[in-house]
């Protein structure tokens, strides 16, 4: 993400100002109370793949001073695992009531660097829209899936409407929600508005309830038959709990996310005749998104031994378990 660009806007006159009145005086200066702003567990079936940058220079750092930014980010990126996830439909909430200030919807659901990418000429945010909120805070919400916006400018939307589904419109090559809060115009970080808190999680933050801070982990999972390319990670393999007995080899993958230089991926797999797969690689640089797989090839093995197999694939960092997930499959007698 970069700046976020204007979208177009409802008519001048009345309606823009309407919300300010709408919250009252008292109510117009406070900082709203946000609530998720998509359908979805962080830690289960998305998470939060980039804060809001608050290095000053040309460096990047999240709110609690770890690296899960980049230079410049303005808001907070709520990520889906796969396309697969997005295909499926992920809903955009809106985090505080307000009044619909201005929408796009027509933009295709192109990743960047593609060849058919459309030209973005200021549109960075994709499909998307802005919330105001009264007493000059506004949200706004970028990246949509074209076509699903299910409001309009000068519509009032309650806390937790639905707005519309996370896509992939834009410039972004990775099916997210990026929202993003402003007061008066300025940025402002929700997590922790009155600056970054390196040692202890902020006193202060504008969720009501607020999103575990996740400094990297593993994003899924899963075994095949080959050795995947990551294009096809990030898609979305089929969900698999077998292995044909003759397979020409036994692979497990691990996707994942907040690498840094150090962290080490270890996977094993254990089987019917004990350990198959034992494999440790080591990161050197830092990674937003990455995959690491390991296996076997069948070679002159008749077929793989009947029965239950676990496939583990561990995240490590500073000698510690930072994440890890466990896939039991079977291969079968025939």
């Amino acid at each position: 993400m970069t700046r976020a660009p204007k979208l177009a806007r409802a008519g001048a006159g009345a309606a823009i100002f309407a919300p300010a009145l709408a919250f009252g005086l008292a109510a117009a200066a406070q900082a709203p109370d946000l609530a998720l702003p998509i359908d979805c567990t962080p830690g289960e079936d998305c998470f939060i793949q980039q804060y809001r940058d608050h290095d000053a220079g040309p460096g990047a750092q999240d709110y609690r001073c770890g690296p899960m930014s980049y230079d410049g980010h303005k808001g907070t990126d709520f990520a889906l695992p796969t396309r697969r996830a997005m295909q499926a439909g992920v809903a955009v909430l809106a985090a505080a009531p307000g009044e619909v200030r201005a929408a796009r919807d027509e933009m295709p659901d192109i990743p960047r660097g593609a060849p058919d990418a459309p030209e973005l000429a200021g549109r960075d945010c994709g499909n998307g829209l802005v919330i105001d909120h009264g007493g000059g805070w506004e949200t706004q919400y970028c990246h949509l899936q074209r076509g699903s916006l299910r409001v309009a400018p000068g519509e009032r939307v309650a806390r937790g409407a639905r707005l519309g589904l996370v896509g992939l419109s834009g410039r972004t090559d990775f099916a997210h929600l990026h929202m993003s809060l402003r007061h008066n115009g300025d940025e402002v970080d929700p997590f922790a508005p009155s600056g970054p808190a390196c040692t202890a999680p902020p006193a202060e933050t504008l969720w009501i309830d607020p999103p575990d801070y996740r400094p990297g982990g593993l994003v899924g999972i899963g075994i095949a038959d080959h050795m995947p390319d990551f294009d096809a990670i990030r898609v979305g393999l089929p969900d698999s709990t077998r292995l044909p007995p003759r397979a020409d080899a036994l692979v497990v993958w691990g996707h994942a996310y907040g690498g840094r230089p150090g962290d080490v991926v270890e996977i094993t797999v254990t089987g019917p005749a004990g350990t198959i797969v034992s494999h440790r690689a080591t990161l050197d640089t830092r990674r937003a998104r990455f995959f690491r797989a390991a296996g076997r090839a069948l070679a002159d093995r008749p077929r793989w031994p009947a029965g239950r197999y676990h496939a583990t694939v561990t995240l490590e960092r500073a000698d510690a378990a930072l994440d890890h997930e466990t896939l039991a499959f079977t291969v079968p007698e025939s």
